[in-house]
């Protein structure tokens, strides 16, 4: 005979936590609910009608007896707000150290990829004992990803990044599910999330069998859209220079600073007129809207992250050096030529330079070449280069 569990396993850090305000709101539903009824059966009894010709003496009421049942339990109430909020922020930001995983939400299916370039369908492996983070985006419509025995939720929506962490304590399989209607076949978005011990975990990871990292198959994006045109290692080209700007704070041309954390870098990627760093143009980037998935966009910020393992602080022009004159790489008079066909985007034309990618491959590994004096030829009509 199958057991009745009348809550599913705890298996995270944060389950707890939430398993008891819950039964604190039952108890104190109950208790309210008991309160309530035994009220009204005692005054229904004591204030009963004896006789046909019985006349109810008035009552007028006491003010200091309706204040009362009114605002204690508005304050017990509150109880759940303050401690509901405890919880949510407690668990809003995830620790430094946490392993960080990547999770793409498509009807009907999740896609998981680890950074050493291990994927997974429907299934979400993860060590006991150590915080994990999920960075999720969507593909088309509103998901929401919910493990139950974590008890966490948290709707992935589409345009942005949404961030949920927890610390699992129990090696098991546990339940994964679409909490949000998301068309036809939302019953059979489902999956499991596997807790496994560590060693165990490293085992299974290392031997995954990946095509590369998450970082180095951004690298292949980043030069084959020729991204490594302008956003030069070596020297500063007519975009910034991305070592050390993970995690930083940017100074945009507007005189607002922001973080350049996933969701900044997203979108400088799909719209890169919408903060511009302070000292650069406007108009030089193209956007790569719908030419890009998400899978892909996460991995172009995976190797940014990687180039940003040293450096912090504040990003400006002035730490990377002039954008403008003859002798600077991506300048106008050096301007570099990528692989993108840019049909379709708005791409400023500016005069090619073939050896741009092979500098930014010399430059990752540490190894910078000084720039060769290339004569510049005419644009083709269309912004292609």
């Amino acid at each position: 005979m199958p057991e009745f569990h009348l809550l599913p396993a705890a298996a995270a850090v944060s389950a707890n936590g939430y398993d008891w305000l819950w039964w604190y709101e039952v108890a104190i539903s109950v208790i309210m609910t008991a309160l309530i009824f035994a009220a009204v059966f005692f005054f229904a009894i004591k204030y009963r009608r004896r006789s046909e010709t019985e006349i109810p003496r008035p009552i007028e009421g006491s003010r200091l007896l309706e204040i009362g049942w009114s605002v204690i339990p508005f304050l017990v109430m509150l109880t759940f707000f303050f401690w509901g909020a405890a919880l949510y922020f407690h668990n809003q930001d995830a620790p430094k150290d946490a392993m960080n995983i990547y999770v793409v939400a498509k009807q009907w299916m999740w896609k998981v990829q680890y950074p050493n370039g291990v994927r997974e369908i429907n299934e979400l492996h993860v060590p006991v004992g150590r915080a994990v983070k999920l960075t999720m985006a969507s593909e088309d419509v509103i998901h929401s990803f919910f493990v139950p025995a974590f008890r966490l939720k948290r709707d992935v929506v589409p345009g942005r990044y949404n961030d949920m962490w927890f610390t699992a304590t129990k090696p098991g399989r546990y339940h994964l599910f679409c909490a949000e209607y998301c068309g036809t076949e939302h019953s059979g978005m489902i999956g499991w999330v596997t807790v496994m011990e560590k060693k165990d975990f490293e085992n299974w990871l290392t031997s995954g069998g990946g095509e590369g990292s998450m970082a180095s198959q951004g690298q292949k994006i980043f030069q084959q859209l020729g991204c490594s045109t302008c956003h030069l290692f070596d020297e500063q080209g007519r975009c910034p220079n991305l070592k050390g700007m993970y995690g930083s704070r940017v100074l945009l041309s507007d005189g607002r600073t922001v973080i350049a954390d996933e969701a900044y870098i997203r979108e400088s990627i799909l719209d890169p007129n919408a903060k511009i760093v302070a000292g650069f143009q406007k108009d030089v980037m193209p956007t790569f809207q719908g030419l890009l998935s998400e899978e892909e966009i996460l991995e172009v910020t995976e190797y940014i992250k990687s180039l940003s393992n040293t450096r912090s602080g504040m990003f400006t022009s002035e730490q990377t050096g002039p954008t403008a004159g003859g002798g600077r790489g991506g300048s106008i008079a050096n301007a570099g030529q990528g692989s993108l066909d840019t049909r379709g985007t708005s791409m400023t034309n500016q005069p090619p330079r073939p050896e741009a990618n092979a500098q930014a491959q010399d430059a990752n590994q540490g190894q910078p070449v000084a720039p060769k004096p290339v004569a510049p030829k005419a644009a083709t009509p269309g912004g292609k280069q």
